[in-house]
């Protein structure tokens, strides 16, 4: 008995970066809203007007989170998002290709950025990652700006160039020392992304370098850029690379990596942002709400095994 109770502070002090004590605390049955995007012109399989990649929901239910699907209305109330968003544990925001800018997109993210913003300055916990297109869309919510410069980066694998002291960040701290070595020294992140935030472009922004701290590098042999970054006084975290993609996406492409040690970081990327969720105690006004609202009540659609997006969720 008494081993099994050590187990669990010792599992539960991973989850909260924090003693064991914080048991109570621990939300353990964390929802994670994904913000659903524009199709993709031309995507055949297309259906109503918006759509989530399936793979970026396994990646979050692999390591025990729900997700619940956000789906933007061009004319959605500022206020109907804010109550979902009082009913969520974090916010992903997913690769794709859409305006940053002025997409409708962008104006969702826009809402739940600065929602997230004042409920962490209230301690109210809120967690939000970015995954490439994410990653982008987060450096223009924080700039007003979008400082991106075009790179070689199209369907290619890299490993990661660690910044001094990145491996004790809240992001990397509690990866096992194996997985932060392959992921310093073998090709196992996916690059799918034409635009990138070059450290140039970073160093001479104020407001980012003041808000984000760079815990990766990568080049393209001519550019050096960022592809991991944690905001220093806030639970947002970003990736410009997809560890969503080594264990749910099957294109044969360049840039596809489904070795072991790919896996294995997925999982601890996954396994991190949900924990940083499971912090956050937003819940849904009644058990009616939330069924109605989870990803369950929809059915991905396969596009193919020549798909970059194996399968996707698509929303009215």
């Amino acid at each position: 008995m008494y081993r099994q109770v050590l187990v669990l502070a010792v599992f539960t002090a991973f989850l909260c970066g924090f003693p064991a004590s914080c048991a109570r605390n621990v939300n353990y049955r964390p929802i994670i809203g994904i913000l659903a995007q524009e199709n993709i012109k031309d995507d055949p399989h297309a259906q109503g007007s918006s759509y989530i990649a399936a793979s970026y929901v396994k990646h979050l239910e692999s390591a025990g989170a729900r997700v619940v699907p956000i789906q933007y209305v061009k004319h959605k109330l500022h206020e109907e998002y804010e109550k979902l968003f009082n009913a969520i544990n974090g916010l992903l925001l997913p690769g794709g290709n859409v305006d940053i800018e002025k997409s409708q997109f962008t104006r969702a993210a826009r809402i739940f950025y600065e929602l997230a913003i004042k409920a962490n300055d209230a301690s109210d916990y809120f967690p939000i990652w970015g995954t490439c297109q994410g990653f982008q869309q987060l450096t223009v919510l924080t700039s007003n700006k979008n400082l991106l410069t075009l790179t070689d980066t199209k369907a290619v694998a890299l490993p990661l160039t660690f910044s001094p002291g990145a491996q004790n960040s809240r992001l990397f701290k509690k990866f096992p020392k194996d997985v932060l070595q392959s992921l310093s020294e073998e090709n196992i992140t996916s690059n799918f992304h034409s635009w990138s935030l070059s450290i140039q472009n970073y160093s001479s922004n104020a407001k980012l370098k003041r808000f984000y701290r760079v815990l990766t590098t990568n080049t393209d042999g001519k550019k050096e850029f960022i592809s991991t970054m944690e905001a220093y006084q806030y639970p947002f975290y970003a990736v410009q690379w997809h560890p969503e993609k080594s264990p749910f996406e099957w294109i044969e492409k360049d840039g596809m990596v489904h070795t072991l040690s790919a896996i294995k970081a997925t999982f601890y990327t996954a396994h991190f942002f949900v924990s940083e969720a499971m912090k956050n105690h937003h819940q849904f006004s009644s058990q009616s709400e939330e069924e109605k609202a989870l990803i369950y009540n929809y059915q991905p659609v396969f596009k193919g095994m020549n798909s970059i997006f194996l399968q996707n969720y698509y929303f009215d």
